[in-house]
């Protein structure tokens, strides 16, 4: 007898192949493939799928919600969207292994982009860390070591290379969060710690990893060279070099024609004999943190002696000019999160307006709103190429991923519109992919890439990660005007063989696990 029975369905499987008709029966957190006639099973429920896919969990390769599954464990925005595994530690801005003298730091420091956990909760190591998330929240995690933290921690806030001392010990921090039960490494390389690294420390410390068969996650140096291939390139380097397998995280670039140069690159590369994939959202539009904006010498020390720096008007005067991304404007950057009840109201407008509304150089208008928020200001940046995207998109080594913020009340919509967006637009509007395929780039292909054995896939003996929707109407809701919207037309969700989403409700159940590599 099964505790479930999902019948009638059109099953995609996850492999990219056609689908193909069959029930799901469902026995604690494992399913099997049922065919032919299944009026005789038992099953202690029955889901009448007809006209609805059955499909695997789906796997964000991409995400932010390392605290906000902590003081959230529900996590709608992203268990709505099918989403039923997330990786955590992406940009290299997560928080273990850490100290305690070094935490609260490092939370202040990130808190724009990932809030903060509930006061009771800490946590030191990475196996500390993974434990608060097993049985406590909605979906499973995938944990990445946090360039961040392991520099952190070997160095402190320094604005230099490591001594060969202090690389060691990141070294043996990267062990250690390897055994465990860390995926791998991540680096972001435009962020603070990370960006004062040289391509042989990375190199380095992915050695570490590759002693137990981790993968290398990067957001690349995009100030590097050219600063548009040559990022790329130095993230290919390290694989090459290390020996390790590369993800390139939110693989884009907003100027016309890159996105053919940059497939180039990648097929240039695996033909070469480097193992290199990459993620990518769907919508034209980045998000991160209003202090990112600073250069890097400002941040030196860390948050309180960044925020002590950009008091001086003579650091201000210095750093006006350098403000100012490639594209030379800030007129699409749009405040999504913003600390403070006094300055919400100023939450899906610009900073280009707050400055006029002030009167203020745009340098001091960033700077005092640091100041006054302690750094707690995140924004979205409408500056995306759809063109680039839809291109990228259909490269066989891509997989899907949200890059959520779960902060403020303007996130991107790709935190609560991502996979459904993909499905709806892509898939059924646009036909840039077959249904199966798009399927695929969110669950075999984020499994196969994290070493994931049983999921990933609908196969007799795996885990029950399992979605179902309505082809013909999943689509996202979420705009950039109003993003905090659920998506319709994914009606069921299951996490570990747990109804998560019943008809298009939370059930308050938290079956989610903390993956290990294995």
């Amino acid at each position: 007898m099964f505790d479930l029975l999902i019948s009638g369905g059109r099953v995609v499987d996850g492999t990219g192949q056609t689908w193909f008709r069959a029930d799901v029966g469902i026995q604690g957190d494992t399913l099997t493939i049922l065919r032919g006639d299944t009026a005789h099973v038992l099953a202690g429920r029955v889901i009448d799928a007809t006209g609805y896919v059955v499909c695997p969990g789906f796997i964000d390769m991409h995400s932010h919600s390392d605290l906000a599954m902590l003081s959230d464990p529900r996590h709608e925005p992203k268990v709505r969207q099918g989403v039923t595994t997330e990786a955590l530690g992406m940009d290299g801005l997560s928080y273990a292994p850490i100290s305690p003298q070094n935490l609260g730091p490092l939370l202040d420091y990130l808190a724009a982009l990932n809030g903060y956990p509930p006061a009771d909760v800490r946590w030191g190591s990475v196996k500390e860390f993974l434990a608060l998330f097993e049985q406590r929240t909605s979906c499973n995690v995938v944990y990445f070591l946090p360039h961040a933290a392991v520099r952190i921690e070997a160095m402190g806030w320094e604005a230099r290379l490591p001594t060969a001392e202090e690389l060691q010990r990141m070294q043996d921090l990267v062990r250690q969060g390897m055994r465990d039960g860390a995926f791998g490494f991540a680096t972001g390389l435009t962020y603070i710690p990370g960006a004062y690294s040289d391509t042989n420390e990375v190199v380095e410390l992915c050695r570490a990893v590759s002693e137990y068969g981790g993968i290398y996650v990067t957001h690349c140096r995009y100030s590097l060279g050219d600063t548009l291939l040559d990022p790329f390139r130095e993230a290919i380097a390290i694989g090459r070099q290390s020996g390790v397998p590369v993800q390139i995280s939110h693989y884009h670039n907003p100027v016309d024609g890159m996105g053919e140069k940059m497939l180039a690159l990648i097929d240039e590369s695996r033909h070469a004999g480097v193992d290199v994939t990459f993620d990518q959202y769907p919508y034209a539009a980045g998000s991160t943190l209003l202090h990112s904006l600073l250069p890097y010498w400002v941040h030196a020390g860390g948050p309180q002696a960044l925020l002590e720096r950009i008091q001086r008007r003579q650091v201000r005067d210095q750093i006006q000019d350098d403000i100012y991304p490639r594209s030379g404007t800030l007129d699409g950057y749009i405040f999504s999160h913003i600390n403070s009840e006094k300055n919400k109201e100023w939450e899906g407008r610009s900073l280009v307006e707050m400055a006029q509304a002030q009167d203020k150089r745009l340098v001091d208008t960033i700077c005092d709103l640091l100041i006054e928020e302690n750094l707690g200001v995140a924004f979205v940046a409408r500056t995306g190429n759809p063109d680039n995207i839809r291109t990228i998109l259909r490269h066989p080594a891509q997989m899907v991923s949200s890059d959520g913020l779960l902060t403020g009340d303007k996130p991107n919509p790709r935190t609560y519109g991502t996979f459904p967006y993909v499905l709806g637009q892509f898939v059924r509007e646009e036909k840039l992919l077959r249904l199966e395929e798009a399927v695929r780039k969110m669950t075999a292909i984020p499994a196969q890439r994290l070493g994931l054995k049983d999921r990933g896939i609908l196969r007799d003996g795996m885990k029950a990660d399992i979605v179902i929707f309505n082809p013909d109407t999943v689509q996202a809701t979420a705009t950039f005007e109003d993003p905090k919207q659920f998506p319709i037309g994914i009606d069921y969700v299951l996490v570990n063989g747990r109804l998560v989403i019943d008809q298009g409700q939370h059930t308050g159940a938290f079956p989610g696990r903390a993956l290990r590599l294995t």
